[in-house]
């Protein structure tokens, strides 16, 4: 641990020194292996300029030293044989083959620029199509050099459906808002706990995530327990028994994908018992009676039938939380992730407004980029022709979607319809930054691998050869890890710098590989010659940006905390124009959304059954009587990562499914037995846990496996269709906004392997046969 002692707030810290045989160098932790924070670290490196040790920053208020088992095993991870060191290309006939040769640099970018003329020229710009995962810089420097650089307006997720990450959140909280919100655990203080203006939260709800592993979304979620320790009492919603369920005041073991019904029963105890904020509702929000009516039908006996809970123990909790001020909203993306994704966000939303909990602290907070810095790709989307924007896929089959009032992509779910059709137009080009959609991110894994290989020229940007890249790239460009880069970090607060120290062959970082672009295909359009003036142009000269200093000066204090303040729709602090209210067209929180009518669609939430399962779908159900809940979070990976860490393969060597400890024993099963999960989509082997906090109708299986110690080239692919859980969850079925998909609610049957099964791929199979 370092020997320096806690700074003073907004003290310029020393970027690097010599501790023993060590030069450490202190830094931000957002890049590869992917994460969706931002801690401080130290980072060790030896004479010889080799990671050696990672340990978390003391004197950094984000995370204060401590770190997760992912940054901790960095070296191992940025020191990985595994690691993609120099540019390489294959024949394009040979996909799917191991015949991969080094090129240069310059022949990669020339091969590119000649490519993408290419396509512009005799195809249009929109036949280039871009995919982004999570993690990284990408979630932000991808989105800027594609609509700078090849100005199609086909940038999208890594055929994530119905987008379900935070977008169906983000769209209702942009809509009823005007702003992201967030559970405030002194995250936006510099002082952190020891604020004066903060206040301990007296209940936290933690709805549908496991922040301790999964630290989501700018949310270190080891903050939880650090208001637990303060007083915090939890309430939490998760269909298993995580560690915060088994100390929370109540557990509501949810059935998957009914999230919807459970939140607008929430918000009906609110109403009915007065248990309400009638100063705030009066005096700030807007369709507050229509959306009294909607939920007055979800009484906590109703949601009990649909939810398999108990209606006691729901109206408690409900109360407990509408009762105890300030409480917060914790949530993950179970509330995304079923057809009524967003009819869930809307409810929870309108939850912590109606109980005065908007922007107080303690409460759910307004949370902008500190200094109010854009790092959105999006700010870059006016480079794309306006009438080339037009014919973004997706948007006619859903206009909400397409009329950008909070996201600006295209939608996978109907790319990869016109991968399969070549209509409205065919897709020649694609381009995939840091993302791995056959093994994780994209549902019906099979289906993609297919689609993809209908692309002419594909380019992968990572750092290790995936199944995605060995299947249907042609080139891949090695990209920089966390200890490898200068970068920005701004996803909440604070301000943080990434700085550099060491190096790994020829790999570049996602904004140098994105400078290099723009700086051939569309210079006029570059926001600098190199990384440094982009990041100054991020900071000061950006769409809204108000940073009055530059990158060098971030650099030397690796984080700056901008003044937070509480209740700012009181003081004009939330409007552009300066008035007192929210961001939205009533300058009003808005409970009802009149803008949805616009659409055809429903300005209330509502509830709708998941599609397949016990209610909708009786007689399917018997043949498949489980439901099936995937995504959980593990403290070993993140997402599809991390599988070819020696380390992380010790604590977690197998992907699991947890079935009901006594189901277990009715069926035969034992710990560890590899069993198929299937059902009329497809199937993939997974091995038992058994689960005594689980309702016996409910499984739970681990995402994103593939195996790194497999041989790569086809049939083999690195096993990633065996035992992958998206060649079960259906691709398209989404909300009518084009938001939430049911990743988290499928239905499935359990069946042991025989032993001739345990060894089967499925994975030949699939490429060799087309069935599993």
């Amino acid at each position: 641990m370092s020997d320096q002692k806690p700074r003073d707030a907004g003290e310029e810290r020393p970027v690097q020194w010599r501790e023993g045989n060590y030069t450490v160098t202190r830094s931000t932790a957002w890049s590869a292996p992917g994460c969706h924070d931002g801690c401080g670290v130290l980072f060790y490196t030896d004479d010889s300029g080799t990671l050696v040790k990672v340990e978390g920053d003391p004197e950094n208020p984000y995370n204060q030293g401590a770190l997760c088992m992912r940054c901790l095993n960095l070296p191992e991870a940025v020191n990985s044989p595994y690691r993609l060191k120099y540019p390489m290309k294959r024949d394009p006939s040979k996909r799917g083959q191991d015949a991969w040769e080094r090129i240069s640099w310059d022949e990669a970018m020339d091969t590119i620029e000649e490519k993408v003329h290419y396509y512009q020229e005799n195809f249009g710009v929109e036949s280039i199509v871009a995919f982004s995962g999570t993690g990284r810089e990408t979630w932000w420097c991808t989105s800027w050099y594609v609509y700078t650089a090849f100005r199609t307006p086909n940038m999208s997720d890594g055929f994530l459906t119905g987008e379900s990450c935070y977008n169906p959140r983000m769209s209702q909280m942009g809509l009823m808002i005007g702003d992201m919100c967030v559970a405030d655990c002194a995250q936006f203080h510099e002082l952190r706990y020891d604020e004066p203006t903060w206040e301990v939260p007296k209940c936290m709800l933690i709805w549908g995530n496991n922040p301790i592993a999964s630290n989501a979304d700018g949310f270190f979620g080891h903050w939880v327990v650090e208001c637990m320790k303060r007083g915090t009492e939890l309430v939490v919603v998760d269909p298993g028994m995580i560690w915060l369920a088994a100390k929370a005041k109540y557990w509501l073991p949810i059935r998957p994908g009914t999230d919807a019904a459970l939140a607008m029963c929430f918000l009906n105890v609110a109403i009915e018992e007065d248990l309400l904020d009638h100063d705030f509702i009066d005096r700030w929000c807007w369709g507050f009676d229509e959306i009294a009516e909607r939920v007055s039908e979800w009484t906590p006996e109703k949601a009990a039938e649909v939810c398999w809970l108990d209606a006691d123990k729901i109206r408690a909790a409900a109360r407990f939380y509408a009762t105890s001020h300030p409480a917060a909203i914790q949530w993950g993306v179970a509330v995304d992730q079923s057809y009524s994704g967003v009819c869930a966000a809307q409810a929870l939303t309108a939850l912590w407004a109606v109980t005065g909990n908007m922007d107080v602290p303690g409460g759910n907070v307004i949370a902008r980029g500190a200094y109010n810095t854009n790092l959105f790709g999006e700010a870059a989307l006016h480079c794309v022709d306006p009438e080339v924007k037009k014919r973004r896929i997706g948007d006619n089959a859903y206009p909400f979607r397409g009329a950008g009032l909070v996201s600006d992509s295209a939608l996978g779910d109907e790319i990869i319809k016109t991968l399969e059709t070549g209509e409205p137009y065919p897709l020649k080009m694609a381009w995939l930054g840091g993302t791995n959609p056959i093994a994780n991110m994209g549902a019906e894994a099979p289906r993609l691998r297919r689609g993809l290989l209908n692309t002419e020229f594909c380019v992968a940007v990572d750092y290790i050869m995936t199944p995605t890249i060995m299947a249907v790239a042609d080139m891949v460009l090695p990209v920089s890890m966390n200890s490898e880069r200068d970068s920005l970090r701004a996803w909440w607060y604070p301000m943080r710098a990434i700085n550099k120290a060491t190096t790994f062959y020829e790999a570049k970082s996602d904004e140098e590989i994105g400078i290099m672009l723009m700086n051939r295909l569309n210079p006029e359009q570059s926001p600098g010659k190199d990384i440094y003036e982009w990041y100054d142009f991020a900071l000061k000269d950006g769409p809204g940006n108000y940073a009055d200093f530059d990158w060098e000066t971030l650099r030397k204090y690796t984080a700056l905390w901008p003044k937070y303040e509480y209740r700012k729709y009181e003081t004009g602090k939330i409007r552009f124009d300066g008035q007192p209210g929210f961001n939205t067209a009533s300058g009003r929180f808005e409970l009802y959304i009149p803008i949805m009518s616009q659409f055809d669609l429903d300005p209330l939430p509502w509830y709708d059954d998941p599609h397949e399962g016990p209610i909708s779908t009786p007689e399917l159900f018997e043949e498949y009587p489980f439901v099936l809940t995937t995504g959980a979070r593990s403290y070993e990976f993140f997402h599809s990562e991390h599988r070819f860490l020696p380390t992380m393969r010790e604590f977690h060597p197998w992907p699991t499914v947890e079935i009901n400890y006594d189901v277990c024993k009715e069926m035969g099963l034992e710990e560890d037995d590899w069993v198929y999960v299937e059902n009329h989509r497809g199937s993939c082997k997974l091995r038992v846990r058994p689960c005594k906090g689980l309702n016996r109708r409910v499984v739970r299986a681990e995402h994103g496996w593939w195996f790194p110690e497999q041989e790569g080239a086809e049939p083999h692919l690195f096993g990633t269709f065996d035992s992958n859980i998206n060649n079960l969850i259906p691709q398209g079925d989404v909300g009518p906004s084009g938001y939430g998909a049911p990743i988290k609610c499928g239905i499935c049957r359990i069946r042991k392997c025989s032993p001739s099964e345990v060894a089967d791929s499925l994975t030949s199979k699939v490429i060799t046969e087309g069935v599993f």
